[in-house]
């Protein structure tokens, strides 16, 4: 398997923030308003993680994340974009019963009403429980910007690639299992066909 990864998915900032610091290996998602066939997919399993700031709201976060959110204009991005890490998703675990949710809340950086206004967007359509295993770069990598990495969609191709290889986990292997395994079994056998 190559070491080189060139697609991104598209995350607010605030969240990877959290993976990288191991506050959390988790993210919700639908997908964004241009995805392939109008859902969301997971296209691959090794991904960079992009950080997006424009449509990141401190109201839709926990009070410990809220402050650290700097809201931007519509349509603002960085000239250059920090890429420091990459991820492995280990788990897609799509999910529509609200309660499986909520109780999930000490494993994410979002709070309630996030979960209820996802829940409402595209009401026949489950929230996917993405469980990354993250790996910090050992040196970030700063891109330029380019209009091709813009719009509401998940998953980008940046047209270069990164080196994954010499790259440190955020847990431990026996940690993220345990994580993992405490998250599927509140999941149980609340899984929405997708």
């Amino acid at each position: 398997m190559s070491s080189i990864v060139t697609h991104a998915l598209k995350e607010w900032a605030i969240a990877l923030e959290a993976l990288e610091q191991g506050k959390t290996i988790m993210l919700l998602r639908k997908g964004g308003i241009k995805e392939s066939q109008g859902k969301f997919q997971v296209p691959r399993d090794r991904i960079l993680l992009y950080p997006t700031y424009e449509h990141q709201q401190p109201a839709l976060l926990k009070p410990v994340y809220q402050s650290r959110v700097t809201p931007v204009t519509s349509g603002w991005h960085p000239e250059q974009v920090n890429i420091s890490s990459w991820a492995e998703i280990t788990d897609v675990l799509p999910v529509s019963e609200e309660n499986t949710i909520k109780a999930l809340l000490p494993f994410h950086i979002w709070n309630e009403r996030f979960i209820s206004d996802r829940l409402k967007w595209k009401p026949r359509q489950p929230i996917f429980i993405l469980l990354l295993r993250t790996y910090k770069l050992l040196k970030p990598q700063v891109i330029n910007y380019r209009p091709e990495y813009g719009g509401c969609t998940s998953w980008i191709d940046l047209g270069l690639g990164i080196e994954s290889e010499r790259t440190s986990p955020v847990f431990p292997e026996d940690t993220y299992k345990h994580l993992t395994t405490e998250i599927r079994q509140i999941i149980g056998n609340n899984l929405a066909f997708a």
